[in-house]
C-alpha cells in the first residue's frame, strides 16, 4: 500500500491507451484522474463555438481570459465544464481533436492550461493524463510513465472507439493520427515526448490490466 501522496503523469501519442490506462490506475489507487488532453480540446470547442481565429494569437489570449475550464466528479465520471455547461460529449470528434492539436501549439493557451493543471494538481494524489505532463506541466512529478505503440496499433483502436460514431474509415483515421503525431512531436513549444526519467512502456502487446499492474510495480516501489 502507498504510504505516499504521489503526483503520477502519463504522457504519450494519441490512441497509446492512456485513457483507460490512467483511469484503471487511479481507481486501483483511489486517486483523481485528470483527462489534460480534454482540456485542450475544451479550448478548441470553445474557438470553434465563438468563432475564434485558432492562429491569432491576441483573439487567443482574450478568449482564454474568458474561459472558466474545470473538472467536476458526478455519476457519469469526471465531466467538464465550460462555466455553468458540461462539454464532456461535445469535445469527442475528429474536428476538434485536429483543432485541438493546434491550438496547443500556442503559447497563450498553454499558458492558461498550465495554471489550470497545476492547481489541480497541488493536493498530488492524482494521475494526470496527457502528452507534456512529465516534462512541463510537472517536471517534479513523484513518478512519469511515456505510454507508447505502433502507428497501426493506436489507429485500430481510434477507429474501433469511433465507428459507431464516425464514418471514417481506418486508413483516414491513420493518417489523421500520423498527422496529429508529427503536428505533436514536431511542435518547438512543448514537443511530444517522454521526459528523461520516465518509465516507456510499449503497450502494443499488452492488455489494459498488464500495464497497469506494470505501473502499479513501480509505483509500490517508489511509495
Amino acid at each position: 500500500m502507498i504510504m505516499k501522496k504521489l503526483l503520477i503523469t502519463i504522457d504519450g501519442p494519441a490512441g497509446a491507451g492512456k485513457t483507460t490506462v490512467s483511469r484503471t490506475l487511479a481507481d486501483r489507487l483511489g486517486y483523481r484522474y485528470i483527462d489534460t488532453g480534454a482540456l485542450y480540446r475544451g479550448v478548441a470547442y470553445e474557438v470553434k463555438s465563438q468563432g475564434v481565429n485558432p492562429k491569432s494569437e491576441t483573439e487567443l489570449a482574450d478568449l482564454c481570459r474568458r474561459l472558466q475550464l474545470g473538472f467536476k466528479t458526478e455519476a457519469k465520471g469526471l465531466r467538464l465544464y465550460s462555466g455553468e455547461t458540461d462539454i464532456s460529449d461535445r469535445i469527442r470528434t475528429p474536428e476538434i481533436s485536429m483543432l485541438a492539436s493546434s491550438v496547443s501549439a500556442i503559447a497563450v493557451v498553454r499558458e492558461y492550461l498550465l495554471d489550470v493543471q497545476r492547481d489541480i494538481g497541488h493536493r498530488k494524489e492524482a494521475v494526470f493524463e496527457g502528452r507534456d505532463m512529465g516534462t512541463v506541466v510537472f517536471p517534479a512529478a513523484d513518478v512519469k510513465f511515456f505510454l507508447n505503440a505502433s502507428l497501426t496499433t493506436r489507429a485500430l483502436r481510434r477507429y474501433e472507439e469511433l465507428k459507431s460514431e464516425s464514418d471514417q474509415s481506418l486508413d483516414t483515421v491513420e493518417k489523421d493520427m500520423q498527422r496529429r503525431d508529427t503536428n505533436d512531436s514536431t511542435r518547438s513549444l512543448a514537443p511530444l515526448k517522454p521526459a528523461d526519467d520516465a518509465i516507456v512502456i510499449d503497450s502494443n502487446d499488452l492488455s489494459v490490466q498488464e500495464v497497469v499492474d506494470r505501473m502499479l510495480s513501480y509505483i509500490f516501489a517508489k511509495g
